[in-house]
C-alpha cells in the first residue's frame, strides 16, 4: 500500500531536497523505519535512539496527530498522507 509522507523544509536537506516522499509501510512506525533506512540522515532529526519521537516534533496522519491515535502504532491505509512538523522558535 503506498503512502506519502510529506518532508518539512528544514528536514530537506536530508532526503535530496524531495518535499513528499512515496513509500510502502503498514504503520506509522513502519514509514519512519523505511525513511531512515532510505535517507540516514534523517536519523535523530525525527526520533531519538530508542525510535521515540523528539519532543520539537510533531507527526499527523490525514491531518490528526498520531498522538491522539495509536502513536507510531498508528495503522495506515493506501494512499494516507503523514505529516513531520517540526515545531518552530523564534520572535
Amino acid at each position: 500500500m503506498a503512502i506519502h509522507v510529506y518532508i518539512p523544509t528544514p528536514f530537506r536537506r536530508a532526503t535530496n531536497n524531495e518535499a513528499r516522499v512515496t513509500l510502502e509501510a503498514a504503520s506509522v512506525k513502519h514509514a519512519l523505519d523505511s525513511l531512515e533506512a532510505r535517507y540516514a540522515g534523517l536519523k535523530g532529526l525525527v526520533r531519538d535512539e530508542q525510535g521515540r519521537v523528539l519532543r520539537h516534533v510533531n507527526i499527523y496522519v490525514n491531518s490528526e496527530a498520531v498522538d491522539s491515535v495509536d502513536g507510531l502504532g498508528t495503522a495506515l491505509k493506501d494512499g494516507d498522507e503523514i505529516a513531520i512538523i517540526p515545531a518552530l522558535a523564534g520572535g
